[in-house]
């Protein structure tokens, strides 16, 4: 990469840290808006703390900068994806600001930003890896509504993850980094550039988000992130003749597979699915460490360490998606060990919640017994009839 394009990135970075200490600072003056979306009582909740979300104008801003300055190269590409990015970040930033959007018009909002980036970019998923589809999407007519579809599912994707400290974020750069490095053996540095300069706006936002939230990315910044990784994986796909998309399913592995887990499970259980609930795999993980360990009052705890926990199960697919790039039939078999692997363990979780009668108490006592050494010191609980359903009641 040129001079100029190191440039971009890291004024990308600051530009978006700079933002993000802006929002910050400014807490008390729009605070205002958070409240009346009375976030503290959702569902799906897990802070203890109103705060602002307005994190994604910070990764944004960062991005618009970092383009802004570098002229040449795949820059002209970027600033086409980033300006189609504009509709569903500005219906997220309505629903940030408490003008209560419902998912359908976010979704559609999407679905616009996806057909604005056809038109402009005339891109679209050429391929899909199954050799009968293969012949499906040679007709535009197929492929470009199946691209918009696949994007809006992304961007909702990206949006169900934001619900820890850093988890969306961190995501963010884990997928990134996978697409950079693909196309660092593809040698594509256009690409490249495109991957690490997300990363570096990212960055400078995630310094406010984890491991405590000063900012969330909220939902302008959850689409729009979807939006844009989506696009770049697309743009690498059609740039790359050897990329498989088993490939890039890896590494998008995580939100695509908690999203397709949720809307199963809200099926399955007769609700909508776009109904909100906190049996997310991340909500799941925080609840177990409330009870087993934490307590349900140390959520300025369990939130960040649940990131932690996962980042390397978050990680693990995109490394193999990586490795893998232009190999469909082994990337194929590694996407389905993991999808194999995240519906047992998610499973295994729930029958243990379901025989916590049985087996939780002595879990509990082995896992505090342990512990004690580093937890504080004479602290006593009586957490014995907690259990999961009741762990996040008062997130």
């Amino acid at each position: 990469m040129t001079s100029g394009e190191w440039i971009s990135i890291i004024a990308a970075f600051s530009a978006s840290a700079f933002t993000a200490a802006l929002v910050a600072w400014t807490r008390d003056h729009h605070i205002s808006l958070v409240l009346r979306r009375d976030d503290l009582r959702a569902v799906q909740a897990s802070h203890c703390t109103p705060t602002p979300r307005l994190g994604g104008l910070a990764v944004l801003a960062g991005l618009a900068v970092g383009s802004f300055l570098a002229s040449d190269g795949a820059a002209p590409l970027w600033s086409l994806i980033l300006v189609s990015a504009a509709p569903v970040a500005l219906a997220g930033l309505a629903e940030d600001l408490g003008l209560r959007i419902p998912p359908a018009g976010r979704l559609a909002a999407a679905g616009l930003s996806s057909l604005i980036a056809v038109v402009t970019l005339q891109v679209w998923l050429p391929r899909l890896g199954i050799p009968g589809l293969d012949l499906l999407m040679a007709w535009s007519a197929v492929a470009i509504p199946f691209s918009i579809f696949s994007v809006m599912g992304v961007c909702n994707a990206f949006n169900l993850i934001d619900g820890m400290n850093g988890l969306s974020g961190f995501t963010g750069v884990a997928t990134a980094l996978g697409l950079a490095a693909v196309a660092l053996q593809a040698e594509d540095p256009g690409l490249v550039w495109m991957a690490l300069l997300l990363i570096s706006a990212l960055t400078g936002f995630l310094i406010f988000n984890y491991p405590q939230a000063r900012i969330f990315l909220g939902d302008a910044g959850a689409y729009a992130l979807g939006h844009l990784l989506a696009w770049t994986a697309i743009l690498s796909i059609s740039r790359i003749d050897d990329l498989t998309p088993w490939a890039v399913l890896l590494i998008f592995f995580w939100p695509v597979a908690d999203t397709l887990l949720a809307i199963w499970r809200r099926r399955t259980a007769g609700r909508r699915s776009d109904e909100p609930d906190r049996l997310h795999f991340h909500q799941f993980v925080m609840r177990a460490l409330e009870i087993l360990i934490l307590g349900r009052q140390a959520r300025r705890i369990a939130n960040p360490l649940t990131t932690l926990i996962l980042m390397p199960m978050v990680a693990a697919p995109v490394i193999a998606g990586v490795l893998l790039w232009n190999q469909p039939l082994l990337a194929f078999a590694a996407l389905s060990a993991f999808g194999a692997l995240f519906i047992a363990t998610y499973m295994a979780g729930m029958a243990l919640a379901s025989g916590r009668g049985r087996y939780l108490p002595p879990v509990r006592a082995r896992i505090r017994e342990a512990s004690a050494s580093w937890m504080a010191r004479g602290r006593t609980d009586a957490r014995d009839d907690f259990d999961l359903d009741e762990a996040g009641d008062r997130a």
